[in-house]
């Protein structure tokens, strides 16, 4: 039992900071584990990243856009999600420039220099965001961003230590040891910040550890001599649960798969640049004998048994990456060979005949020519459509999301969803697309793998109705996964250090 001394007569509920030596070593593991483990024990705890950069977004009961990290986190603490959780959402849209989504709703899209121009008002927002969630919950884990000693971005910091500061939270810094130098990591962590930064980190845990952990038992001891702060745990790699990942940096550089290769039945989702919610796929990758594949360096198709096109940030941008790297003439191909063929959101608007922006919502004012896979044609326009929604295939209710700029016109075909409930209000409208006896469909409802049924029914159609899915799934298994999580964490981390802390 983890007690933390919760006052109720206390205006504003406590914080625990947890930052990281560099982007991708464990924070949001590590932020989920402490939300489940202190709600479990009754805690009202509450997740907090004042500023996300990621594609990979969802959408609270609210109807408002927020990370998917942040709601990953809320599930694990069995409280809904709300944008005061991520307040400020960076969403790129290429190299230098993103969607800024505030509270919610898309703002507009601005370069790294003109966001930072108004870092005093995103600052203000972020505290108050973070202000009201005190005054409901007990406990705020707090995430941080990439590294928390990015010299160059310090003075303009707005997740990392100076939210911490204003947040009175203690700190602990999270390492990948995975990645290697973890001694590196750590030592060069604290030797870029300044003594006042310094003091607010109170311990460190080491993640993704592999072999015999006593190997490492001298490591731990030199950095505890070394910083004279505690490591409060060594956490080993895991495989027996999986959790959402928050970027898109764990399908980066995917490899070419050869048809001969290919032992079990396979999908393969085309790996767009501007790739967003690619954990749609997750409950899929939990099928046993079934391979999901990432794919991006131009190949052969005829060996899967479906292609997915994902979700965009850029849809136009991404279309005309199919167009010129090949891609386009692959995935034809593959449909005229009797190939089945599913897109989402943005890979939905990307099979259709057309994509105007007349707007230059992505770019320049122009239209691109779809891969003529579907008879839709789509206008990209504001505002953006942000909901929770309710939907039949036929006679199989499913849940999802759907999160994209502009608007599908079906020119022919049939459509695929009947949705019935947006944002909790109910409705009665149609959703996608469906053609050759829906061998080739497109649909914008982000998340439909994770209803039972409507997986079952999608791999009858690619012929692979024999995949038995396990028990859990889908919603029912993230949340198991959360538990897994939470007992993993504790077995080798001392969470009583941790509530000492976070009770000074």
């Amino acid at each position: 039992m983890h007690n933390l001394n919760i006052n109720n007569n206390k205006q504003r509920g406590l914080c625990l900071a947890v930052l990281g030596t560099a982007s991708d070593v464990g924070k949001s593991i590590v932020t989920t584990a402490l939300c489940r483990i202190f709600a479990d024990q009754g805690v009202r705890t509450a997740p907090f990243k004042a500023q996300n950069m990621s594609n990979n977004s969802g959408v609270t009961p609210e109807g408002l856009e927020m990370g998917r990290a942040q709601i990953v986190q809320a599930e694990a603490a069995g409280i809904p999600p709300h944008v005061d959780m991520n307040p400020i959402l960076l969403k790129p849209t290429g190299d230098t420039g993103s969607q800024v989504v505030i509270l919610g709703e898309a703002f507009e899209d601005l370069t790294a220099i003109q966001y930072y121009k108004n870092k005093t008002r995103l600052f203000s927002i972020a505290c108050s965001a973070l202000d009201r969630l005190r005054d409901l919950y007990d406990l705020i884990i707090m995430e941080g961003a990439g590294s928390c000693a990015e010299v160059n971005l310090m003075p303009d910091d707005l997740v990392n230590l100076r939210m911490a500061e204003y947040a009175d939270a203690p700190v602990i810094v999270v390492a990948d040891i995975h990645k290697g130098g973890v001694f590196a990591q750590i030592i060069g962590t604290l030797e870029c910040l300044p003594q006042k930064q310094r003091d607010q980190i109170a311990g460190f845990i080491i993640n993704r550890f592999r072999g015999d952990m006593r190997l490492f038992d001298a490591g731990v001891r030199w950095i505890q001599e070394r910083t004279a702060k505690k490591v409060l745990g060594v956490l080993p790699w895991y495989n027996h649960f999986h959790i959402e990942s928050e970027d898109s940096v764990v399908i980066e550089n995917p490899k070419a798969i050869s048809p001969e290769k290919i032992d079990s039945p396979a999908i393969a989702v085309i790996r767009l640049p501007h790739i967003s919610n690619f954990t749609d796929f997750d409950s899929l990758s939990s099928l046993l004998g079934l391979d999901v594949y990432f794919i991006e360096k131009l190949q052969d198709l005829s060996g899967f048994r479906a292609v997915i096109l994902p979700g965009s940030k850029n849809t136009r941008s991404d279309l005309n990456w199919l167009h010129a790297t090949g891609w386009s003439q692959k995935i034809s191909a593959y449909a005229d060979q009797g190939g089945h063929i599913l897109g989402i959101c943005g890979g939905y608007q990307m099979m259709g005949h057309a994509v105007h922006d007349p707007d230059g919502l992505e770019g320049r004012p122009g239209k691109s020519q779809g891969l003529i896979l579907l008879p839709v044609e789509t206008i990209l326009k504001a505002p953006k459509t942000t909901t929770r929604s309710r939907f039949a295939w036929q006679d199989i209710e499913g849940t999802g999301y759907e999160i994209h700029m502009g608007q599908t016109r079906r020119l022919d075909g049939e459509p695929l969803f009947q949705v019935f409930e947006r944002n909790r209000i109910p409705c009665e409208t149609e959703d996608g697309c469906t053609i050759h006896a829906s061998r080739i469909m497109g649909t914008y409802m982000h998340g439909l793998f994770d209803t039972p049924g409507i997986t079952k029914r999608w791999l009858n159609i690619v012929g692979l109705g024999k995949i038995t899915l396990p028990d859990p799934y889908g919603l029912a298994a993230k949340d198991t996964a959360y538990d897994h999580l939470a007992a993993h964490f504790e077995k080798h981390i001392d969470v009583s250090e941790i509530v000492k802390l976070i009770n000074k």
